[in-house]
């Protein structure tokens, strides 16, 4: 239960920071690297998802 509750507020994160990034922050110039850090987010949180459905976590 925990992981799951961990990988939402991932989850909520990586949301957070790429809806920042396309709208008030876009002009920023580390928009792109905002966006990276919200993709890598996402990967880790597939990732424990992927991990949790299958067994291994």
């Amino acid at each position: 239960m925990a992981l799951w509750l961990f990988c939402g507020f991932i989850l909520l994160s990586a949301t957070f920071i790429l809806m920042l990034s396309m709208g008030p922050l876009k002009g920023a110039p580390n928009a792109g690297a905002l966006r990276t850090v919200a993709l890598v987010q996402f990967a880790a949180a597939a990732l424990l998802a992927v991990a949790r459905v299958s067994g291994a976590a």
